[in-house]
Parts: C-alpha cells; sequence; structure tokens
C-alpha cells in the first residue's frame, strides 16, 4: 500500500499529468482538497472509490482516514491543487506516515503561477529586464511569514513577483510595493487560473487594487507585479542568436 501525493494542477483537468491521473484511476482511495480540485478529476476514479473531501477534515482525520486504508492494503491518491513544492501542508503529512512506516510517493503538478502567466501569454523572465522568479504570501491565519520576508524587500529586486493567498489585502500589497516598483510598473491579477470562469485584470500597480475591488475579487486568486509583464519588445536572449555557438549547432566546441 503506497500513499501517492499529487499535484493536481490550477484548475483545468486535463492540465494534471499523465502520471497524476493514471495514478487516480488506479488508486482504491481518493483524498481531495476539497473545491480547488476539479470535480472531472474525481470522475477518473475507479468505480466503488471511497472519496473523501478533505477540507473539513483536521490532520488526525486524515491520517486516520490513511491509516484504515493502510490496514485494507488499499493505495491513496492524496490530490492537492497545483503543485505540492509550495503551500500544500504535504510536509507535515508527510512526517506523520514516516512516523507509522506508512510508504508514500509524491507527482509534480503545474502550479498556479504557470498557469497564471499563460493566461497573461507572458513569460516572466526576460533578458536584462527579470531573470528571478520570486513566489511568496503575505501573512495568514494558517501562516505567519519570517520576518525576512517581506514584499518590500522582496521588492527592492525588481524581480517578478507572484503573490499568492493575498487578493484580500491588495491595498496592502500595493503600498508594499509602489516605493521599489513605481506607480506605472505592470501588475496583473488572474482569478482562477484555467478553470472556465477564469479571469484577467491587467492594471498599473497603482490602479491594481481599485481594479481589483471594483470586479469584486476575494479569494483563488494570483497577483503577479514587474516589468517582464510588459512583454519581452526589442529584448534578444543569445540563445536564438545567429552568432551564438552551443552544443547542437554546428562549430559548437563547449562553453555554456
Amino acid at each position: 500500500m503506497t500513499v501517492h501525493f499529487i499535484g493536481a494542477g490550477p484548475g483545468a483537468a486535463d492540465l494534471i499529468t499523465v502520471r497524476g491521473r493514471a495514478l487516480v484511476e488506479r488508486c482504491p482511495v481518493c483524498l481531495f482538497a476539497g473545491s480547488i480540485v476539479p470535480p472531472e478529476i474525481l470522475a477518473w476514479c475507479p468505480p466503488g472509490a471511497r472519496i473523501v473531501d478533505t477540507a473539513p477534515l483536521d490532520l488526525d482525520a486524515i491520517l486516520a482516514e490513511i491509516e484504515g486504508a493502510h490496514a485494507a492494503g488499499r493505495d491513496v491518491a492524496r490530490l492537492h491543487s497545483g503543485d505540492l513544492s509550495v503551500w500544500s501542508a504535504m510536509g507535515e503529512q508527510i512526517a506523520a506516515l514516516d512516523a507509522r512506516g506508512i510508504p508514500w510517493t509524491v507527482t509534480p503538478g503545474v502550479p498556479a503561477f504557470a498557469a497564471a502567466a499563460a493566461a497573461l501569454g507572458r513569460e516572466l523572465t526576460v533578458p536584462e529586464v527579470a531573470q528571478s522568479v520570486v513566489l511568496t504570501r503575505t501573512p495568514g491565519r494558517a501562516s505567519r511569514m519570517p520576518e525576512t520576508e517581506r514584499l518590500a524587500t522582496f521588492a527592492q529586486s525588481r524581480a517578478t513577483l507572484a503573490i499568492h493567498l493575498s487578493i484580500h489585502v491588495i491595498e496592502d500589497v500595493v503600498d508594499d510595493l509602489l516605493p521599489a516598483y513605481g506607480p506605472d510598473c505592470p501588475a496583473a491579477v488572474v482569478w482562477r487560473a484555467s478553470w472556465p470562469d477564469e479571469r484577467v485584470i491587467r492594471a498599473p500597480l497603482a490602479e491594481l487594487a481599485a481594479a481589483v475591488r471594483a470586479a469584486k475579487l476575494e479569494r483563488t486568486a494570483l497577483i503577479l507585479v514587474g516589468p517582464a509583464l510588459a512583454g519581452a519588445g526589442e529584448a534578444r536572449s543569445r540563445l536564438y542568436a545567429a552568432d551564438y555557438d552551443r552544443r547542437f549547432r554546428p562549430g559548437w566546441e563547449g562553453g555554456a
């Protein structure tokens, strides 16, 4: 018996990985994270599967479901939205499984920031404009932020910021970022990225909060800020330059 942690992707059912879908289709137990996992994915569970919404459950109750499956020798598909590497609470579940000697695997998923970038039609890194993407959030009831991790601090880099779980404090976000990015910096909010009812708001940073409030967006939205959102324009990397020698072009003799 194995617990398979699976990143279900940002919303659209067909953005789950092929491996993830195959695991869902063969596991007789499926634990899924509430309304943020699309129902189409649950339809892939095998006939007679035990399907449990973990949204109302605490950690002990989730572990009780897993222990029951372990005792019965039944594999578990443990679905989380997006990708498991950030804000999934997978780590505390894995620690508990290790303590109980229950085996597990991890199958990554498409993260929300990637789906949001796709909705915007933007690359988040642009040569000589931004070569870093910072994934962050603001403090919440479930998790406080370390003192060294502040939006104003990250903003000093002028990297592309992907700010999660923070749409409810959009005014505070804008206030923290304005000194470093300036009022005209490109910004956007993508609500329910990749879902059928996805919505996209684009605005200069100084106008973003008002646009969000006018649209009445309150949750499941990602904030993106940074000069790279303006697009590549005339910027070019060396990757496709005619005189750039590399492994798969004639004349390559090693190097970067």
